[in-house]
């Protein structure tokens, strides 16, 4: 959505578009992911070891059918925490790191999450990777809701933990 006073004015109005914008591509969106532009953003000639991690929704849950899956997020807790993440395995390992992570409904197949990292060799990219996913899971506060085909619905809160709430 673009409001015409945001996007054609000028001064602290075009401050407020550009971090509206900046809002829109960060870590968290309700919109499909795709894995390539990530890919783009974390290859270079330098980086010859190139691991990626697609999250998708899946049909069961512990023995269960599932129909869809609902992601929802402390926004600005959410962001501020993905790219504390993604710093850390910056400097952790020699590696450029890129990472989203969908909110909103999700149909079985659909991409949840995608984390995309770059180095030099494969160790260190595969390491960074693993760190992301695994932090991501653990510290950053987006909660799952399923829905399952007997009915039932529960959520799955902020570090994999079942019965939370957002």
């Amino acid at each position: 959505m673009c409001f015409p006073c945001i996007c054609f004015g000028t001064g602290t109005r075009w401050q407020f578009f550009r971090r509206w914008r900046a809002a829109e591509v960060g870590h968290l969106s309700e919109g499909p992911l795709s894995i390539e532009p990530l890919l783009a953003g974390v290859r270079s000639p330098e980086r010859g070891g190139v691991a990626s991690f697609l999250g998708v929704v899946r049909s069961q849950h512990r023995g269960r059918q599932v129909l869809r899956l609902e992601y929802s997020a402390y926004g600005e807790m959410a962001e501020a925490e993905c790219g504390r993440v993604v710093a850390e395995a910056e400097s952790r390992w020699p590696v450029k790191v890129a990472l989203q992570h969908r909110l909103g409904t999700l149909k079985v197949g659909d991409v949840a999450v995608v984390v995309a990292v770059g180095g030099g060799h494969r160790e260190e990219s595969f390491a960074a990777c693993r760190h992301v996913i695994e932090e991501l899971k653990r510290r950053v506060p987006i909660w799952k809701r399923e829905y399952f085909a007997d009915g039932e619905v529960g959520w799955v809160g902020a570090g994999g933990t079942d019965g939370g709430s957002p």
